[in-house]
């Protein structure tokens, strides 16, 4: 009895399976889903996400697998909108960051020449303008308090020894103010003190620079070196906008290019520069360069640290140009798309050159005369992908999350 079930059984299975329909797959037919467009398959089936029967599609009779054809409906949604390149103008202009800083070649320092104890500073802020002339500082030294002795000696002792000596007085008196002067002390305090006869304890130095204090590290009471640096000024009737330039944008840089500094600070002024200098060593660890655009500061309203852009400019070029929106740019490189015919499109990779305002160079791939897609090439992209390339359908949704 056994036997006899499982024979039967057999016989069921086999009759069942060689009575059963294969559907045949039709090369011109794909299924997909209403709610769901992004699922394609070449069976028919349920969605995967919602579930629902899938819907099949024919292929419209002729179509090019590299072609897309889309319905007025699809059209008017999608707002494609088309127009025909022609020969532009367009400029190269490069668009760089950049901070204010001080023209360091109107920069100084103000250094003591001989070593001694500040008693006094007359200027003690960041900030402070210090006009060239002005007492800067009053200085304790030793030092130069012996050699104001010494000069108030030989002219003593040149009054003293009125006749004839084997001793040039007149020598030692010079070499004694020499070295006076060459110390920091001015003529008018030299006469002064050789006519008073008394050399005063301290000593007051003058600014021999003008300009704004922009480093002051040393205050009353502290004792400097010979050559230790009192104050740095710098001079504001002209900065530097200096901007950051990386190494693929160096070709781009032309040393003679009309150079201007927008101030974003000031409801975008411009101002025109020149360039000054452009750095020959790059940075190994950042890869970034360095440029410096002079330009004049009237009424100093100008201050260093300000943010700045430099824009560059290059005489304009006859060209093929784009809106930006119409070219798609990708891993694999840049495409358009173009009307072919009456409601279809085609995707083409062009070479893309500068980029200006809203406007893109065109270097090859199109010619003049060709219908390009100005607008809503994007969907026109997502839509060949649902039809012609399902596989791509994630890396099409990473985009456009990345967006």
């Amino acid at each position: 009895m056994r036997y006899i079930i499982i024979i039967a059984t057999a016989i069921f299975f086999f009759v069942s399976c060689k009575n059963k329909k294969e559907i045949p797959k039709d090369p011109d037919t794909y299924y997909t889903c209403s709610m769901d467009p992004q699922v394609v398959e070449y069976k028919p089936g349920k969605c995967p996400i919602c579930k629902m029967e899938l819907t099949p599609v024919k292929k419209k009779n002729g179509e090019n697998k590299d072609e897309l054809q889309l319905s007025d409906q699809q059209i008017q949604l999608g707002n494609i909108q088309t127009d025909t390149i022609h020969n532009g103008t367009i400029g190269d202009q490069l668009v760089l960051t950049a901070t204010l800083n001080f023209d360091q070649m109107k920069s100084s320092s103000v250094s003591s020449r001989v070593m001694g104890r500040i008693e006094k500073l007359y200027f003690k802020n960041l900030g402070d303008f210090v006009k060239k002339g002005s007492p800067l500082y009053d200085l304790y030294s030793e030092e130069l308090n012996n050699s104001k002795q010494e000069y108030l000696l030989a002219l003593d002792r040149k009054t003293s020894f009125s006749g004839e000596t084997v001793i040039d007085f007149d020598q030692l008196i010079q070499s004694a103010k020499n070295k006076l002067l060459l110390w920091g002390m001015s003529e008018t305090q030299v006469a002064e003190m050789a006519k008073n006869k008394k050399a005063t304890p301290t000593t007051t130095f003058y600014s021999t620079a003008g300009g704004y204090i922009t480093q002051l590290d040393i205050r009353e009471g502290d004792y400097i070196m010979e050559g230790g640096t009192i104050v740095k000024l710098a001079d504001l009737s002209s900065l530097w906008a200096e901007a950051q330039v990386y190494t693929s944008q160096l070709a781009e840089i032309d040393r003679n290019s009309i150079a201007t500094v927008q101030l974003p600070d000031f409801d975008g002024k411009e101002i025109k520069g020149r360039i000054e200098f452009v750095n020959p060593e790059i940075n190994p660890d950042t890869r970034i360069n360095l440029i410096r655009v002079s330009i004049p500061n009237h009424g100093n309203q100008l201050k260093p640290g300000m943010p700045a852009y430099v824009l560059l400019k290059s005489p304009e070029r006859k060209t093929l140009t784009l809106p930006i929106n119409a070219v798609i740019r990708d891993g694999k490189g840049a495409t358009v798309w173009i009307q072919t015919a009456d409601k279809t499109f085609k995707s083409l990779m062009v070479q893309t050159g500068l980029e200006s305002d809203d406007r893109i160079e065109i270097k090859s791939g199109l010619k003049e005369g060709d219908i390009v897609v100005i607008t809503g090439a994007y969907l026109l992209h997502s839509e060949y992908v649902f039809k012609k390339e399902p596989t791509r359908w994630p890396d099409i949704i990473i985009n456009n999350l990345s967006i």
